[in-house]
């Protein structure tokens, strides 16, 4: 006890300062994830008092076939987008690297789609360049190849999404350029001397040595689409289709919780989808001790 009041008088300036960040934290985190884990158990409509019901809700998700046909959406989202994405990313920062001239320009370039990449605005944007009237379908007409409404087939409209977040290659490129600088150039040299081309040397030395930024990146992309919600809202208009294809289980959570009122469904989605993230990110974890290098 003694020990903690010297604590306390020697350091009280810096809990003041951190008071702020306290109150955020407990307000806007801790609670609201308390109770949104106690109404997870309940039957909520936000009208009237929750009424305890167990474990019904996560019951009901497993019998909901529209909640597994998002879960499905959403991992080919997943599974399909974030290795595009990067290895996209990747390949422009490998074509960067190689000292073109007005480099900041080009990576200022690069970056600002992944800026605007999640607005309102650009999905808008998307849903023009995509649908029956669209730019695409006026360049496929140029060259006398028929379009068609890819936003509104069920074919086509999720792998449209998946495009646009390909598109937003912006941030994780700059992480790849950032962490390629740090190869060593001597062994680029080396390598050379022994007859290694430029292909043998990305594989042998370039991408062992960056394996720690493909982690850092792989896990906040995984995260980053998992929770993707406004590309699907407004390029399908709040609905998920057509016939559910772009139907994300973020945007159903939304449509059980503030269009359904089924706050308590919404909330047990909330909690599955958290425990499905940290799985992933888990095994990701896991699995680099087999293929990411530390030098050290």
């Amino acid at each position: 006890m003694k020990t903690l009041k010297q604590s306390w008088q020697k350091n009280w300036v810096g809990y003041f300062f951190l008071t702020p960040w306290l109150i955020g934290l407990l307000g806007l985190s801790v609670i609201p994830m308390a109770a949104s884990l106690y109404f997870s158990f309940t039957s909520y409509d936000m009208f009237s008092a929750p009424k305890w019901i167990g474990i019904e809700n996560y019951i009901e998700m497993f019998q909901d076939g529209k909640w597994l046909n998002s879960v499905k959406v959403t991992l080919t989202y997943v599974f399909i987008g974030v290795p595009l994405q990067l290895g996209f990313a990747l390949g422009v920062a490998v074509l960067l690297n190689r000292g073109l001239r007005g480099l900041r320009i080009y990576r200022a370039i690069y970056y600002v789609p992944s800026l605007f990449g999640g607005s309102v605005a650009v999905a808008l944007l998307w849903r023009q360049l995509f649908g029956g009237d669209g730019l695409l379908n006026g360049l496929l007409a140029t060259i006398g190849l028929e379009g068609k409404n890819w936003i509104s087939s069920p074919d086509t409209a999720l792998y449209t999404l998946i495009l646009l977040t390909v598109w937003q290659f912006g941030a994780p490129m700059v992480i790849f350029l950032a962490g390629l600088k740090q190869v060593p150039i001597e062994l680029y040299e080396s390598s050379k001397i022994d007859g290694a081309g430029p292909i043998r040397q990305f594989f042998s030395i370039t991408l062992p040595l960056i394996t720690p930024i493909i982690f850092f990146n792989l896990v906040m992309q995984i995260i980053n689409a998992f929770q993707a919600f406004t590309p699907a809202y407004i390029v399908s208009g709040g609905s998920g289709g057509p016939i559910d294809s772009t139907l994300f289980y973020t945007l159903y959570l939304y449509q059980k919780g503030f269009t359904q009122f089924q706050m308590g469904y919404a909330s047990a989605m909330a909690w599955f989808l958290l425990i499905c993230i940290s799985f992933v990110t888990a095994l990701v974890f896991v699995s680099s001790k087999k293929w990411v290098y530390y030098q050290e």
